[in-house]
Order: structure tokens, then C-alpha cells, then sequence
């Protein structure tokens, strides 16, 4: 970065949940850190502690908790959340407000608006694009329509998510600006061709949002292939998934990890990375496995072929479909020095398209707009 590029003085980011890593937290955690070093005074504003309070301990990053704030949709706690947002706000005198996931969206943005102070909502997806009722549907659009008039800028992770903006009129293209995640640099890793079976790693959370189910239907239909997997995350889900791998006989070649500080060293002992979700805004985990230099075989969800080049860094598969998930495995199997040649056709777009730096530098330039906007 120039060093006469603009930077704000001070920063507040704001997100809903603290007693998790997913990629929001990732994503805030990265930019809090990157800010501190560059000697921004910057802080975090939490709805719960855990996780991602801790990282930011061990990073030196000033945080504080909102105990209102919370993910389920609760009026009075909200307005409370609200109180307490302003509070914080008027006491740290930001020069920025960052916000992050939905209910953090609402809340940070109200606060900021109340208190005059610039405020960016980072879109991590839409929550009327994840199959929710039409009634709730209605509700979250006109709730982002109000909030979208509050936002200097509205940022999105990924292209499909800001045509969706732009298709329900939240603002125009001045106002909701691409800017795709980005991984810290790793240094590439040689990789051999793997002689025996493949070993299979996701990263997920053992949510509804991620369709492990459908992955085990098509591992289920490979068992006759030398193949292990690696599901790294938690998640409320996780004992249905590790009662079934009980049944099915798969316990030797099924590993649950839970969250682990060494995904980076994982995702490199590993052969091909999959992702199979039923929604999805620009998954991070994607991006790492590219990093890593793994073929990725994902759900054709929400922004995921933004990342993934069908047939050139690895397969996109319409979510749910068990036999195409199914096919693109057993491609690989039967192929496996199509693994490398993809990876490293994935490690290529990361270095050159999906790195922090370029990601980091795309956000202070929306920074700098929201600030130096009059609207």
C-alpha cells in the first residue's frame, strides 16, 4: 500500500457473533489486525464472547461487548443493543463504522446514523436469499431497504450478492461495491501425486446452511475407492454426522477434528477440497483451499463459480445433486493427476485475484468514498 494512501483514523467494526470462527469473523479479525499494525486505533464491538474474542486478544485488539445484541429477532433487545451501540460509539468516537452479518448490519447502522458517524455494512449473503418464507422474506428486503438508505456504501463478497442488491433496488452501483475476500499470503507447498486413495477434506460448520448429507450419499456410492475425509468445524449438527459415519461403518475412514488452529497445515496434507452447501455468499474456505493448491469440487450456490472455474481450478455441482457430486469424484479418482493440474491452476487465480492485499486495499478505497461522501 502507497504510503500517502488515506486511511480512517479510528475504526469500529461491529458483528453479531463472537463464540464462533466462520468466515465473518475471519474476514473482521484480518482487517482489525491489518489496521492496528498500520497504527489505526481500532476495536471490535461483540454480541457474544468466545472464539473470536480470544483471537483478538492474542492479536492486541480492542474489543468490547454489546450483551443485547443477539442473532434471534427479539425487538426489545434490539433497541437495547442499539443503546448500548451508541453508547460505545460516542465513547470510542470512531471515524468508521464496519458492519458485519445481519443483526450486527442493523443495529451498528442505526447506531451510526444516530450518532453521525459513516457506517459500511459488508454483506457476508443475503438472508432473503437463503430459502427463508416469503412473509420473512418481505420483512428482512424492506428492513434492508431502510438500512440501505443509512449506509454510505454497501459492500458484497461476491457478484451475485450485488446483483441481488441492485436487482431489489438497495442502492445503485456507486453505492454497493464488489469486493471479493481475500487469504493472507501462504507460500505454495510442492504437492506429490498421490499413489494410493485420495484424502478428502471440508471445511464447514455442521449447520443446515452446509449439505454434508449430500456428501455422504456420494461417498456412500464410492466406497469401493480408496478414499478418507477429513470434516474439520463444529457446528449443532456434528453428533448427527458422526453417529451416521458410526453406522455406516466409516470410522476409519471418517475424521472429526472440531475447530482447529491448523487448517492452512491440514488443507495441504490433503488431496481434493469439498464444499457442498445449499447456500453460500464467497466462501472463504474455497479461497484457502485454493491457497493451498487443492482442487475444489463445491455447490454451484451463491458466488462459489466467482471463485471456482469449472473443468479449470476444479468442478461446481448443482447443490443437492448426489450423482453429479458423485461423478466429479470419481473423475478424480480415476484421474488423480487431474488433482494437481487443477490445483495448480487454483493456486494461480489465489495469487493473482484473491489475495488480503488486493482485497484490503478494495476496502479502504470504499472506506475512503463512504467517508468523503456527502450521501
Amino acid at each position: 500500500m502507497p504510503t500517502d494512501s488515506f486511511l480512517p483514523e479510528s475504526v469500529l467494526f461491529v458483528i453479531t457473533r463472537g463464540d464462533l470462527i466462520g468466515g465473518a469473523q475471519i474476514h473482521v479479525r484480518d482487517l482489525a489486525q491489518h489496521l492496528k499494525a498500520l497504527g489505526v486505533r481500532v476495536a471490535v464491538a461483540l454480541g457474544t464472547s468466545g472464539a473470536l474474542q480470544e483471537q483478538l486478544d492474542a492479536a492486541g485488539v480492542q474489543h468490547f461487548l454489546l450483551p443485547a445484541l443477539r442473532r434471534s429477532v427479539n425487538p426489545l433487545a434490539d433497541f437495547f443493543a442499539i443503546a448500548q451501540a451508541v453508547r460505545l460509539m460516542r465513547s470510542f468516537r470512531p471515524r468508521l463504522v464496519s458492519a458485519h452479518t445481519a443483526k450486527a448490519g442493523l443495529v451498528g447502522r442505526i447506531a451510526a446514523w444516530l450518532t453521525g458517524v459513516p457506517a459500511v455494512f459488508t454483506a457476508h449473503g443475503w438472508q432473503f436469499a437463503e430459502g427463508i418464507p416469503a412473509w420473512q422474506k418481505f420483512l428482512v428486503l424492506m428492513t434492508e431497504t431502510v438500512l440501505a438508505r443509512v449506509s454510505r456504501r454497501i459492500i458484497t463478497v461476491s457478484g451475485y450478492d450485488q446483483k441481488l442488491a441492485l436487482r431489489y433496488h438497495l442502492g445503485s452501483e456507486q453505492k454497493i461495491i464488489l469486493v471479493h475476500n481475500g487469504m493472507p499470503w501462504r507460500k505454495s507447498v510442492s504437492r506429490p501425486l498421490s499413489t494410493l486413495g485420495l484424502k478428502l477434506v471440508m471445511t464447514a460448520r455442521f449447520v443446515p446452511q452446509k449439505d454434508h448429507e449430500t456428501l455422504f450419499e456420494a461417498l456412500k456410492s464410492l466406497e469401493g475407492e480408496p478414499w478418507s475425509l477429513e470434516l474439520i468445524g463444529d457446528g449443532p449438527l456434528l453428533e448427527t454426522y458422526q453417529k451416521k459415519a458410526a453406522d455406516w461403518g466409516w470410522t476409519k475412514r471418517v475424521s472429526f477434528p472440531g475447530q482447529v488452529h491448523d487448517v492452512p497445515e491440514r488443507l495441504e496434507a490433503a488431496d481434493v477440497f469439498i464444499l457442498a452447501s445449499r447456500w453460500e455468499g464467497f466462501p472463504r474456505s474455497i479461497l484457502e483451499a485454493m491457497r493451498a493448491g487443492l482442487p475444489v469440487v463445491a455447490s454451484d450456490v451463491g458466488g462459489v463459480r466467482e471463485a471456482v472455474t469449472d473443468g479449470e481450478t476444479g468442478f461446481t455441482v448443482p447443490a443437492g445433486d448426489v450423482e453429479a457430486l458423485t461423478t466429479k469424484l470419481r473423475l478424480l479418482f480415476q484421474q488423480k493427476s487431474l488433482c494437481l493440474e487443477l490445483g495448480r491452476s487454483g493456486r494461480q487465480r489465489y495469487e493473482t485475484e484473491f489475495t488480503f492485499e488486493a482485497m484490503f486495499e478494495k476496502t479502504r478505497q470504499v472506506w475512503e468514498r463512504a467517508i468523503t461522501a456527502k450521501r
